[in-house]
């Protein structure tokens, strides 16, 4: 069995309101996504997928130290497309998959180890990371079932209001079984606000399947904080600064 990452990294991130990929705004002088694959590098995966598309070039340069293939993503689709251009690398493996996005840069390799684990020991085809946010208003709502099982993931502009509510928030990194991942993969659509491909789509799918879906939650919030606007990277690195 091979354990296998892919960094979400195609993004220009428009309310950055930068010409820069959004994983090379720095954090403490560093790329964002230099942070996630020097986390990855301690796990001993098998292999790293990096998932470039807007400036690839630059996201190229900037992690070449890396031990990384490179996938490319022509259009930016949504998370489900970014995913669907790694299946030639993975499709037809047994591998246990990591997906992560490359601006999250505090994942700490712990956590990851822990979502791992838990994935395998529960026989689960998809591990959702998830953590209680005491403002949860950007993220995508974890729904579960009454046995604890994820039911679905909704995005915040597809949200009711009861379910808007939902304090538990879906990370964007998960751990999937590829051969279930890529299967679901194939039958995502557009068809919600964004019109784009969910990559949270798969959990509905999978579910409607029978296959179980599993949440591992996690205590701290900073360490999955994603960036989406300049205000919430100077908070980042303010709070970078503090815990160092």
């Amino acid at each position: 069995m091979k354990k296998i990452a892919i960094v979400l990294a195609a993004g220009k991130g428009v309310r950055m309101k930068s010409d820069l990929p959004k994983v090379s705004h720095p954090i403490l002088g560093k790329p964002m996504i230099v942070w996630v694959l020097e986390t990855l590098k301690k796990l001993g995966l098998d292999a790293v997928l990096v998932v470039v598309g807007y400036k690839a070039s630059l996201v190229k340069k900037e992690t070449e130290g890396f031990h990384v293939t490179y996938v490319m993503q022509k259009e930016q689709l949504g998370t489900g497309h970014a995913v669907m251009q790694a299946g030639p690398y993975v499709a037809n493996t047994d591998s246990k998959v990591l997906v992560l996005n490359g601006d999250a840069p505090f994942i700490k390799k712990e956590t990851l180890e822990h979502l791992m684990e838990a994935h395998i020991s529960k026989g689960a085809s998809a591990t959702v990371l998830t953590a209680n946010a005491d403002d949860p208003s950007s993220y995508g709502r974890i729904i579960r079932a009454d046995d604890g099982q994820v039911l679905r993931i909704v995005e915040k502009k597809d949200a009711t209001e009861e379910e808007k509510k939902i304090k538990e928030i879906n990370t964007g990194t998960y751990c999937f079984n590829a051969a279930d991942l890529f299967a679901s993969l194939e039958e995502i659509r557009p068809e919600n606000a964004q019109k784009e491909y969910y990559l949270t789509d798969v959990i509905s799918v999978l579910r409607k399947k029978g296959k179980a879906v599993q949440a591992f939650k996690t205590g701290s919030i900073h360490e999955v904080s994603g960036v989406n606007t300049k205000e919430e990277l100077i908070k980042l690195e303010e709070e970078a600064k503090s815990v160092r």
